[in-house]
């Protein structure tokens, strides 16, 4: 399975001139040119990210900041910055490593091929069960939804129902088939309780996003996972 890299520089040659170098070592390679494209493409599960610092928009560190909490691959960063104080604030905001303007292809290779051995190396047990969704991060392993790095403050059965629906996307479910999946072949209760909590999820994630539908009622049959169409 080829390993996957993001890029992301505003500077379209530099960004075309390292995408060559490590398409041709095998890499699977996608790219953004401002800061605010890197949540849509976090879905793409990197394994390495090349950031640059002096973006339009958000700039290198408030990207690093803001995704920080919801991956956990390597971030590299890119810049034409030198002081001491820029190369520790990199480390500082959650960065990885540092590399400088003009920079030597053999040594970002290399750089690149020692962060994935380690992240290979650590991999076992340590690395938390992310789902990626496009802005939307899920993290199975501490029942946690994320919108970019906003927390969305789910209940546990509201998280479970998030999660079963994520995870079959554009599949509907019924409501008992949703509330046995959740609750349980042997719950005592009724599925209309499923409604309710669709309410309060719509709501919570309507809060960061109210320009999008997560969740979609298909009438009279159900619900389904609709990926925050417009």
């Amino acid at each position: 399975m080829k390993e996957k890299i993001l890029i992301v520089d505003d500077e379209c040659e530099i960004v075309q001139f390292i995408k060559d170098a490590l398409t041709d070592e095998g890499y699977e390679v996608m790219t953004a040119f401002h800061g605010d494209q890197v949540f849509k493409l976090l879905g793409g599960n990197p394994d390495l990210i090349i950031l640059d610092v002096m973006m339009p928009g958000m700039d290198g560190w408030e990207v690093c900041r803001a995704i920080r909490g919801i991956v956990s691959c390597p971030i590299l960063f890119l810049s034409a910055r030198q002081s001491e104080e820029d190369r520790i604030k990199g480390l500082m905001v959650g960065g990885d490593d540092y590399m400088l303007k003009p920079f030597s292809v053999k040594e970002m290779k290399a750089r690149i091929r020692a962060h994935l051995r380690r992240e290979q190396r650590n991999s076992t047990g340590k690395i938390r069960p992310l789902i990626h969704y496009g802005e939307l991060t899920l993290d199975a392993g501490s029942y946690q939804l994320y919108i970019r790095e906003h927390l969305v403050p789910l209940t546990v059965r509201e998280f479970e129902i998030v999660q079963f629906l994520l995870i079959h996307p554009n599949q509907v479910f019924t409501r008992e088939q949703i509330y046995e999946k959740v609750w349980g072949f042997d719950a005592e209760g009724d599925s209309a309780t499923v409604t309710e909590h669709i309410k309060k999820i719509r709501t919570k994630l309507g809060e960061l996003t109210p320009d999008k539908t997560y969740i979609a009622t298909v009438w009279g049959v159900g619900y389904k996972w609709d990926g925050g169409r417009l």
